[in-house]
């Protein structure tokens, strides 16, 4: 059984009350670690306090190195932290490799951008009252900075707040999800082995009063958080004059026009759709074909999907494990029920689950013919569910796409340049991936989306925008 403490400020903590750790695959209990609730709070923001101070004096380089020995250390307990993550969520071994990879990739651009951080000097004499006047802006530190990282991936998404944010001479104070804290508080033992200074990291799972005491204290400055739509609206109502840098998810769509590669598309489809039984905020959802090529493209992607074997995430060659647990799978049956009652055909043709265990398992599903109007449709599943449609033209498909409160990714699938710059220019996402799936994403990319999908964007140089501050300076000469 895998046991970790809470880190407060450096130092490893014990409270009244434990928290189990449950494996999704049979719902067994993993490990234990503590939950830390609101009265915590104000030692946590005094010794971030400390933290800040610092990492002040420490230089860039300083800042560099401690981010780069980080990225070693993870990459030295790689398969630890795998299995670690494979128990906390569900993920496949080979799904939970990459994510350590993923972070170990954060950390290291991390590392190289706490060297980049610029400043810009203008003309100040452009103004009638500029003349002998120099002016120039240096970015700071924000301050205190709370990160809310989610279930589905522990380590990566973590890293994606801590890692810039000590770059930027931010500390941290993280809350984890409740289902996946082993893996973040990992990641806070590497930190402080690096050199950090123990007052800049803390880590503590708890729930929602965490939560709210630590997004609505008058000394954190950015608040950082990846979940859901609705309690990322709650964080902003209830978080007051601060930065805030929100992702909340998307219901990403797959385009495959008429002159697109269909065998690549169709791979793009089960991959996107269905890794991490689909709990991915760029899961490929929707998925619009022209219906020039409808046919032949479903016959592809019922072959592939026949091909995906689903069982025990810890076997090498499984493909598709659990979902993170019972309560969300009931969730999605149910929108699937209802999508079939309004006339949507399932097309369920999973063949290799021969070891599924437990009650959190949901087999790959694709609908057809599915009313705009459903649960399915609109909101943002988190489940190995895809529903196709057809369409005629361009412009009908973005207006489509374009429907509803998300806009986080899109992928089309085009050899028609024309076509792709319709898309480029008129679909209202913060990515466009022509010819890859709308779930592509690299580290250092610029990642966040428009509307309900959040404020900000992630990928360590832009986050440090977020984590700094612009100080302007005038010199009279």
């Amino acid at each position: 059984m895998i046991v970790k403490k809470p880190i407060l400020g450096g130092e490893f903590i014990e409270t009244n009350q434990k928290l189990d750790v449950i494996y999704p695959y049979d719902n067994s209990k993993i490990g234990e670690t503590y939950t830390v609730d609101a009265s915590y709070v104000e030692k946590a923001i005094e010794k971030a306090k400390i933290g800040l101070k610092k990492l002040s004096e420490l230089s860039s380089y300083e800042k560099s190195e401690i981010l780069f020995k980080t990225s070693e250390l993870l990459r030295k307990n790689k398969e630890e932290i795998a299995k670690t993550i494979v128990y906390e969520v569900g993920k496949t071994i080979k799904e939970a490799r990459i994510e350590v990879d993923r972070a170990i990739e954060t950390f290291k651009f991390s590392a190289e951008e706490a060297k980049r951080i610029y400043g810009k000097t203008y003309p100040m004499d452009a103004h009638p009252n500029g003349k002998s006047k120099f002016g120039f802006y240096i970015r700071v530190p924000a301050g205190i900075v709370v990160a809310i990282s989610p279930f589905n991936f522990p380590l990566n998404l973590t890293a994606h707040k801590v890692g810039p944010a000590i770059g930027a001479g931010c500390p941290v104070i993280v809350k984890p999800s409740e289902k996946t804290p082993l893996s973040p508080i990992m990641m806070g033992e590497f930190l402080i082995e690096a050199g950090l200074p123990k007052e800049a990291i803390s880590i503590l799972p708890g729930f929602g009063d965490l939560g709210k005491a630590l997004t609505m204290h008058k000394d954190v400055r950015v608040v950082s958080f990846t979940g859901s739509k609705m309690v990322g609206e709650l964080i902003a109502k209830q978080a007051g004059i601060k930065k805030l840098v929100l992702e909340l998810g998307s219901n990403s769509a797959l385009v495959v026009h008429k002159d697109g590669d269909l065998e690549k598309a169709a791979m793009k489809a089960v991959q996107g759709g269905f890794s991490m039984a689909g709990q991915v905020c760029i899961s490929i959802q929707r998925i619009f074909v022209h219906e020039e090529v409808l046919d032949k493209f479903l016959r592809l992607l019922e072959e592939k999907i026949s091909n995906i074997k689903i069982g025990d995430p810890m076997d090498e060659t499984v493909d598709m494990g659990p979902m993170i647990d019972k309560t969300q799978v009931e969730r999605v049956q149910s929108w699937i029920k209802e999508a079939i009652e309004q006339g949507a055909k399932i097309i369920q043709k999973a063949k290799n689950a021969e070891h599924i265990k437990g009650t959190n398992y949901l087999l790959p599903t694709l609908l057809v013919d599915v009313n705009k109007d459903s649960a399915i449709f609109r909101e943002e599943a988190f489940a190995p569910v895809v529903n196709i449609n057809r369409y005629k033209d361009v412009k009908e498909v973005i207006d489509v796409v374009n429907e509803g409160d998300y806009g986080l990714q899109i992928g089309v699938y085009t050899n028609d340049i024309n076509v792709a710059m319709e898309f480029i220019k008129n679909c209202e996402v913060g990515g466009v991936n022509i010819n890859e799936g709308p779930n592509f994403r690299v580290d250092h990319m610029p990642y966040g989306g428009f509307k309900y999908s959040g404020i900000g964007r992630e990928g360590p140089a832009f986050a440090i925008e977020d984590y700094t501050e612009i100080k302007n300076v005038v010199i009279s000469l």
